[in-house]
């Protein structure tokens, strides 16, 4: 349980770091820099968690997500395990968004500035009373949906940064060189299904385990199925995947 433990400092510490770094995940000054022809704080954020993903697939959204954090405070509202049909709304969002930043950076001619702290006074988001009308919405935002639809749903709905880690998870899984991913022994499992029970993206795990399929493009490699599994069934690798 100590990388839990670990994990779940990390989490909360991103989750109070919240209002500093709110910009630098935000879907609308990537747009607006675009325009300006200016790479923001966002366009390389997102840019390197694609690249981060090329070798640790979607642990940003286990591990350092400050609205994953602040979805696993919900679960104590509603821990309802979420349906696999909402996956597809996010990249419904996602592929206008995208094409809208592509638009914006042909439009202004390319990148012509890297400013990471664009629209960021002195590198915090939040340094004034008129920052919070952005984050306070932002934040209720995500409760909201948490406390309807149940278990990290803005994960699985909404999240405009999901796509970026899958597509570089996806890479990572075809190609299958050493990178972070977890493996699964059919043998040792029991079918007790205490995985799926604690699996915060409301994964099979049981299942996953026994088709010998370890990857799923909705597993945030928390490690939590890995830490509940009495017979060690699942664990952490980093060699090549099968």
């Amino acid at each position: 349980m100590k990388l839990q433990k670990t994990r779940n400092a990390l989490l909360l510490i991103s989750l109070i770091l919240f209002p500093v770094t709110i910009n630098y995940l935000s879907p609308y000054l990537i747009v607006s820099g675009s325009f300006e022809g200016i790479a923001s704080g966002s366009f390389l954020l997102f840019s390197s968690l694609f690249v981060t993903s090329l070798f640790f697939g979607r642990a940003f959204c286990g591990w350092i997500c400050p609205a994953g954090s602040l979805q696993d405070c919900c679960t104590k509202v509603n821990n309802k395990p979420v349906s696999s049909k909402i996956n597809v709304i996010k990249y419904m969002i996602w592929i206008p968004w995208v094409l809208s930043i592509a638009a914006g950076f042909i439009t202004a001619g390319g990148i012509s500035t890297l400013e990471p702290t664009y629209l960021t006074d002195y590198g915090i988001s939040v340094n004034n009373v008129y920052g919070y009308l952005i984050y306070l919405p932002v934040a209720a935002f995500v409760i909201i949906i948490s406390f309807v639809l149940g278990r990290r749903s803005h994960c699985h709905a909404v999240c405009w940064i999901a796509p970026f880690v899958i597509a570089g998870s996806k890479i990572k899984n075809k190609f299958k060189y050493p990178s972070l991913h977890l493996e699964g022994s059919a043998d040792k499992c029991i079918d007790c299904k205490i995985c799926d029970k604690n699996c915060p993206m409301s994964l099979s795990v049981s299942s996953m385990v026994k088709q010998d399929k370890m990857y799923n493009d909705e597993c945030i490699l928390c490690g939590n199925c890995s830490n509940v599994c009495s017979r060690n069934a699942v664990y952490f690798g980093f060699r090549s995947s099968k």
